[in-house]
């Protein structure tokens, strides 16, 4: 349940995805699930996060400036079968990263099931930042990704519920 997920930037340009996936197929390394995002949107939120807590970090002028430049970024997310393999060859290939701990729930392909799960972060107090996920067919289950406010308290939410 509890997962390592790697954030990576990678330049947003053809072709950089696919130097990446190569290197983890070379390393015997499966990518369980992946979102990509514009990263101006990324630093749209910080910015605005930010603002919220009055805590900025840079001027707006700056922010602006920053978010014009994140155009040529992608953000992507991702979680690997074996996260430790991962996080060393992306040090070896000096890619820029970090790591923070994740829900990964599998879920039943059917209507309402991730309405139960957001539910009970919701009940728990818990929010979202965010969340991805998919699924390969209609007889298959969903894996979804939940980055939760409060990792501890959605692993003891979740974990009662397998007890």
């Amino acid at each position: 349940m509890v997962r390592t997920e790697i954030s990576l930037f990678l330049k947003n340009a053809p072709g950089e995805l696919a130097k990446l996936s190569s290197l983890f197929f070379k390393a015997g390394i499966n990518i369980d699930a992946l979102t990509i995002q514009d990263a101006s949107s990324y630093v749209q939120e910080l910015f605005n996060a930010r603002g919220k807590s009055i805590k900025r970090i840079a001027s707006v002028a700056n922010y602006n400036s920053i978010k014009m430049d994140s155009r040529e970024v992608a953000l992507i997310r991702l979680l690997a079968d074996n996260s430790d393999k991962a996080v060393g060859l992306l040090s070896e290939n000096e890619y820029i990263f970090d790591i923070m701990p994740v829900i990964a729930i599998e879920l039943e392909n059917r209507p309402g099931a991730l309405s139960e799960v957001a539910e009970k972060f919701g009940k728990a107090g818990i929010n979202i930042n965010y969340v991805y996920g998919s699924v390969q067919s209609s007889d298959a289950k969903c894996l979804f990704v939940f980055s939760p406010e409060d990792i501890d308290l959605a692993v003891k939410i979740f974990k009662k519920e397998k007890s």
